[in-house]
C-alpha cells in the first residue's frame, strides 16, 4: 500500500508574507537584488513588487519557491540559535567559510548559485553547527 503525502497548500496571502520576511533577511545578509532573485527563483519584477509596501498585492508561489523561502526563514533561524550577536546573525552569511563544503567561498554566494541542492546543503551544514543531527 502507497500513502501519499499532501503538501499542506499556503494561501497567497501567507506566501506573500514569506517572501516578505525572507527577503528582509536576504537585505540584512547583504544579498544583491540578483542574489535574491536566484536563490528564491522569483523574477526581479516579482522581487521589486514584493519590497513595496502594498497590502492589496499577491503573488501565487509555486511548491519550488514555498521550499527556497524555508530554507532562508531555517538558516536564519539557525543563525539566532548559533550566534547572541546580531552582527554575526547577519553577518555569517557573507563571511569566507573555510570549511569543507564551502571551501573559502561565502555562504551567500553558494546560495546565490540558484540551485535547490546549493540552498539545501548550505542550510544543513549551518544547522548542524548548532548541533543537529543529520
Amino acid at each position: 500500500m502507497t500513502v501519499a503525502l499532501q503538501q499542506p497548500q499556503l494561501s497567497r496571502s501567507q506566501g506573500v508574507v514569506g517572501l516578505r520576511t525572507a527577503l528582509r533577511i536576504l537585505d540584512k545578509w547583504k544579498a544583491s537584488g540578483d542574489q535574491a532573485c536566484r536563490m528564491l527563483r522569483i523574477s526581479r519584477s516579482t522581487y521589486t513588487r514584493a519590497r513595496q509596501d502594498d497590502a492589496d498585492w499577491s503573488v501565487a508561489l509555486d511548491l519550488d519557491q514555498m521550499q527556497r523561502i524555508s530554507f532562508v526563514l531555517n538558516i536564519h533561524a539557525a543563525l539566532r540559535t548559533l550566534f547572541d550577536n546580531p552582527d554575526n546573525v547577519y553577518g555569517f552569511p557573507s563571511m569566507d567559510n573555510h570549511n569543507p563544503f564551502f571551501n573559502g567561498r561565502k555562504p551567500l554566494d553558494v546560495m546565490a548559485q540558484g540551485d535547490m541542492i546549493s540552498l539545501y546543503e548550505t542550510f544543513r551544514r549551518i544547522d548542524a553547527l548548532r548541533g543537529a543531527q543529520w
